[in-house]
């Protein structure tokens, strides 16, 4: 089973339109999740909200999520709604969603940062077998005895003062093996996770 991860879309609708085309014709993936901040920066925040919605794509509260932009009064009412966690199971194992870090929108998990032991005590501590973040922009896959931990990096495509690595990603059940896509490239093109 495939599974599409995506997250800072920072409302980009061209960027998220193709993640969303080559997830489903490309990597024919079974489910698509996203780790929040649909909006902020970019050109199109309404119809990015609106996509999610229309695709059920169970997404988290980013801390962009929670600032206000000038969105129709539907789409301000889900991203109210979104949570700061989502739970679920999928291909017989548990996941856990976050924007940033487990309790917090605001402050990303950082490889560098964080060693395998600490991420191993995380998902013992969640009781999951993988889990989801963002926040970062920067792509990270960890497999620790427990599961895994993945950031898909960010999807938006345009220039902006704030890095963006136009990345998604496909998590592969049940092995859990992880593959980040460039936007920017023809489709299938992989990059290189550290």
């Amino acid at each position: 089973m495939n599974i599409g991860i995506i997250s800072d879309i920072h409302g980009d609708y061209a960027a998220l339109a193709t993640a969303l085309e080559r997830l489903e014709n490309f990597h024919h993936v079974s489910y698509t999740l996203c780790a929040g901040d649909l909006v902020g920066r970019g050109p199109d925040p309404d119809r990015v909200v609106r996509t999610i919605r229309e695709h059920n794509i169970p997404t988290v509260r980013g801390n962009h999520d929670e600032w206000e932009y000038p969105l129709s009064a539907d789409n301000v009412r889900y991203l109210q709604s979104l949570p700061l966690e989502w739970r679920g199971e999928l291909g017989g194992m548990s996941f856990y969603m976050c924007h940033g870090k487990p309790g917090n929108n605001l402050w990303g998990l950082y490889r560098d940062h964080i060693s395998d032991t600490l991420l191993n005590m995380m998902l013992v501590s969640l009781n999951a077998d993988v889990m989801i973040t963002g926040h970062t922009h920067v792509p990270f896959y960890s497999r620790v005895e427990r599961g895994c931990v993945i950031n898909p990096g960010s999807v938006y495509t345009f220039d902006t003062s704030r890095s963006t690595s136009h990345t998604y990603g496909v998590l592969r059940l049940p092995d859990l093996s992880f593959e980040v896509y460039d936007l920017t490239t023809s489709a299938g093109e992989k990059v290189l996770l550290r």
